[in-house]
């Protein structure tokens, strides 16, 4: 029988392309192959990595086969789509590859590249076409997020008047690595809130360091608000919010973290106003992983369709993090 389902590689197959879909308390799909195995419009058609050891591992967790040669998998079957989920400074070869087979999406893991360079050039290769990149800088696609977000573009609360974020990752990871790291999540996330892009001008603290805390201010480009970011070591846990204030309220969101605050006559001082919880709770499942496998299929249905996550949104969050590390 002919299978019409949307085929699916993968090259790098490790924990955030499969394994950490075992994890039992993430939320499900956690993982690219997740995502894909949980949707009838497309299947999981192989994959690709140098470890022969996640590569058996892979074939049997997902009953597929795995190739000896990223170029083999490109020929095999002609994908659909292609799930880059190796190291950063591997992203660019192997979209150029994609690329040259003539592939119509490719799923880019973040930070989209190690280098800006890379990351310009990159952007260079998806403006030119035909293949459109997912990045998957996965709040973009998520439930919680994007209510965020809308409160945001219909001025809930009124106009955003100042962003602050934090981010701990562990009590001794240094912190241009932790920005570079999961820091690509937190600055595309106020990108995409504010529906504008963060232009960082000043640092307070060691960036190279793995004791308490660097601080990054800066504006965004077009509207102007302040943005604070704290990067901080010292902690046993991992922290990453974002806190936006309005005229009339404030929002905090993050890992498990969901707040929505208004401005209401004050219980506590006459003739003031306090800032009052506005019940509302976590969508269930946010569908983080899911709405990014679901915009990958979009985009194959659909080729004058424009991704929600490019490679150009990716190249502005390495220009501001390699930025900081010269700040004064």
């Amino acid at each position: 029988m002919r299978d019409d389902r949307t085929p699916v590689a993968f090259v790098g197959l490790g924990r955030i392309a499969s394994l950490l879909e075992d994890d039992p308390r993430r939320e499900k799909p956690a993982t690219h192959a997740g995502a894909v195995a949980s949707r009838h419009d497309c299947r999981i058609a192989g994959g690709y990595d140098r470890d022969p050891d996640r590569c058996r591992a892979f074939a049997a967790r997902w009953n597929t086969r795995t190739y000896d040669r990223f170029d083999d998998m490109l020929s095999g079957e002609a994908p659909g789509i292609v799930v880059i989920a190796t190291h950063p400074d591997s992203h660019e070869h192997y979209l150029r590859r994609s690329v040259r087979a003539g592939v119509p999406v490719v799923v880019c893991e973040k930070p989209v590249a190690h280098t800006r360079a890379a990351a310009r050039r990159m952007a260079t290769l998806e403006r030119r076409g035909p293949t459109r990149v997912v990045v998957n800088h996965e709040r973009r696609f998520s439930a919680d997020y994007r209510l965020v977000r809308d409160a945001v573009r219909t001025e809930r609360f009124g106009a955003v008047q100042a962003v602050t974020a934090r981010l701990y990752f562990g009590r001794t990871a240094r912190h241009d690595q932790v920005f570079m790291h999961d820091g690509t999540h937190l600055l595309d996330a106020i990108n995409f809130l504010t529906d504008d892009r963060v232009r960082l001008t000043r640092r307070v603290g060691r960036y190279r360091s793995r004791l308490s805390s660097v601080f990054l201010h800066g504006r965004t480009a077009r509207r102007r608000v302040p943005v604070a970011i704290e990067i901080g070591a010292g902690h046993d846990y991992l922290d990453l919010v974002i806190d936006l204030t309005f005229e009339g309220g404030e929002i905090r969101v993050g890992n498990g973290i969901f707040e929505w605050r208004v401005s209401r006559e004050s219980p506590f001082y006459s003739g003031y106003r306090s800032l009052q919880s506005l019940r509302r709770n976590v969508p269930e499942p946010t569908g983080y992983f899911a709405g990014m496998i679901a915009e990958a299929v979009r985009l194959f249905h659909d080729p004058s369709a424009v991704s929600g996550s490019r490679i150009a949104d990716g190249e502005a969050v390495v220009r501001e993090i390699r930025r900081a590390g010269w700040l004064l």
